[in-house]
């Protein structure tokens, strides 16, 4: 990418989102427009599932999210830096070994099952403190 087109994109990404990356449980709260014409009214919904991917760089950066709803797998790819979506949420951090969690896809139940992990970065909780008294 051009160094000038990196710049101006630069500005305009979103900086407001928690890190996160596949493997992590997710609740993106997106925003949809309901109705048409003067009607037209605004509402969140959300979506929870499993980080199965993250592609691309800056503006064009996009995730999918995975979850089964009444035993079928549904999977919705995000844009990351988004206007639509009001706020992303980790719900549970996942410890996994690649980047692209495709095998999912023919796993259900426990097999589907990703181990909960803590993170080096901070994310995990801190150890409790001795107070003196």
């Amino acid at each position: 990418m051009k160094p000038i087109i990196a710049k101006v994109q630069e500005s305009q990404l979103r900086k407001d989102h928690p890190a996160f990356r596949p493997g992590d449980t997710v609740r993106v709260n997106v925003r949809l427009k309901e109705g048409e014409g003067e009607k037209e009214k605004e509402r969140i919904q959300a979506f929870e599932g499993v980080v199965m991917s993250r592609r691309g760089e800056l503006l064009g950066e996009t995730f999918t999210v995975r979850r089964v709803s009444f035993g079928i797998g549904v999977e919705r790819i995000f844009p990351v830096h988004s206007p639509m979506i009001s706020t992303v949420e980790v719900v549970r951090p996942g410890r996994v070994r690649r980047a692209k969690l495709n095998y999912l896809r023919a796993r259900k139940g426990k097999a589907a099952r990703i181990k909960r992990g803590g993170r080096a970065d901070g994310a995990a909780a801190p150890a409790a403190s001795e107070s003196a008294e």
